[in-house]
């Protein structure tokens, strides 16, 4: 089976040894997003901006990686403060429907650039 490199100028560049995500076959594997403004590159202010430019971001990659997130089997969240963990729910809600991405969300010290959340996926294409 052979991979194939997904990227975007819609969602923030890699700032590191990393594609934004990589398609094999029908299998999309997204790439952590933080709440990076593609455009400028640089944090978005607050939790829920920063959570609303996540799921910006791995919207964009789907997008370019011809599906959805409705297409998400997968889906885990990183959070610097686990309070937070009903904020991310209603945000959720905005980009995703039911039946829902299975889910895992996990706490953790601190994140690249000084993010207060993270989130990638995994997407099955038809």
């Amino acid at each position: 089976m052979s991979k194939e490199i997904v990227a975007t100028a819609h969602a923030p560049a890699a700032i590191g040894t990393y594609s934004q995500a990589v398609r094999a076959g029908n299998t999309v594997y997204l790439s952590g997003q933080i709440g990076l403004d593609p455009a400028s590159m640089t944090m978005v202010e607050g939790f829920e901006a920063q959570t609303v430019r996540v799921f910006e971001n791995l919207r964009a990659v789907a997008m370019a990686a011809g599906g959805t997130l409705a297409d998400a089997v997968k889906l885990t969240i990183y959070l610097t403060d686990l309070a937070n963990f009903a904020q991310v729910n209603e945000i959720m809600a905005r980009y995703f429907d039911q039946p829902y991405p299975a889910r895992a969300a996990v706490g953790v010290k601190e994140l690249p650039k000084g993010a207060l959340v993270e989130a990638d996926a995994i997407l099955v294409l038809d």
